[in-house]
């Protein structure tokens, strides 16, 4: 919901806020992890420093983490949709089979292990094929996170048969798939509840990023870490920041060319970014607990590749039973991937 600092003083005043004064609005935004966590420190925060500087102030931005303001991470989108906040950080994949053709980014070893380049094919690829899904929204960006990456208690993976039985937290259906293809028990569960989930023992661990493992504390729930080799992301997870419609709309129209300034593949890849330099900073965490840290050999990850194919087979013809062209979404998918190789800047967020 949008809130006018003015409309007090203008109705005190008995004039509109077209006659002299300038409009301020307040926003409203939330997000389901720590503040001190990648994507705020390094995205959130900053874009909305830009956008209140490049305002002059007229627009202000509240940011609340942990849901704060109420509802689910798996609401996120609907709480943006009816209006009970300005805007936030959504994860499609929190409600599977809703926004089926986002998923052909988060297939198996879709996209490069840089948040900054997978977030840029993950703008071009969006405006392509989902704008219609987020019709209801006011989209900003559209990025990806960095590496996937299974954190466990006990030894690092070396083999396959290291998956068998178990219990592996998952963020999203094409990570839990590939999690069954592996022979783990995949749980499918928020961020926000995994580490609860690895502290009672109800996983045995989970795949999730490097720059999320610090907040999670994964440094102590956990004992090793283990990537794939090569420069493809064993699975990633696609993310949107979005507005509510009418809170947009009702900005003037030069406030809105704020907000546009701040929208699309540039911010999408600062959100990127950002993703990569806590990727940075959490592997130097659980580093330094003295965790066992592993990369797999490329004979197993060439199986392990080879699994996630069957994946996104089975996908292809699970969309085609939908309606859609599957096959299709996973070539320009795998376009926007190979359009976007080498763009990462190797800067910071």
């Amino acid at each position: 919901m949008t809130f006018l600092k003015t409309a007090a003083l203008t109705a005190m005043l008995g004039i509109t806020a077209t006659t002299g004064i300038a409009q301020e609005v307040t926003l409203r935004f939330q997000h389901f992890v720590s503040p001190n966590s990648a994507n705020p420190k390094y995205f959130l925060d900053p874009w909305v420093e830009k956008v209140e500087a490049e305002s002059n102030g007229r627009i202000k931005i509240e940011i609340y983490p942990f849901m704060q303001l109420g509802g689910k991470a798996t609401a996120q989108y609907d709480l943006i949709r009816d209006g009970v906040i300005d805007g936030g950080w959504v994860i499609p994949g929190y409600t599977p089979g809703r926004f089926p053709e986002a998923e052909a980014l988060e297939l198996p070893f879709m996209v490069t292990k840089s948040a900054e380049e997978a977030s840029r094919a993950a703008w071009e690829f969006t405006q392509k094929h989902l704008m219609d899904d987020f019709a209801d929204v006011h989209l900003i960006a559209a990025h990806m996170h960095g590496p996937g990456i299974v954190h466990k208690k006990g030894a690092a993976i070396e083999d396959l048969s290291d998956f068998a039985g178990l219990k592996l937290r998952g963020p999203s259906r094409p990570a839990t798939l590939l999690l069954d293809k592996l022979g783990a028990e995949p749980i499918g569960l928020p961020v926000p509840q995994f580490p609860e989930a690895l502290s009672k023992g109800v996983v045995d661990g989970g795949v999730i990023t490097w720059e999320m493992s610090p907040s999670l504390k994964l440094d102590e729930l956990t004992d090793s870490h283990t990537d794939v080799a090569g420069d493809k992301s064993l699975y990633n997870l696609y993310f949107i920041w979005a507005m509510n419609k009418d809170s947009y709309n009702a900005l003037p129209d030069d406030l809105k060319a704020v907000i546009d300034a701040n929208s699309g593949l540039e911010t999408s890849a600062m959100a990127g970014r950002a993703h990569d330099t806590g990727d940075r900073d959490g592997f130097v965490v659980m580093e330094d607990a003295g965790n066992e840290i592993a990369t797999l050999s490329e004979d197993v990850t060439a199986q392990i590749v080879a699994l996630g194919d069957e994946v996104t087979q089975d996908w292809i013809a699970e969309m085609t039973e939908r309606g859609l062209d599957g096959a299709q979404l996973v070539e320009d998918a795998r376009a926007a991937v190979e359009a976007t190789r080498g763009t990462a800047s190797g800067t910071d967020g």
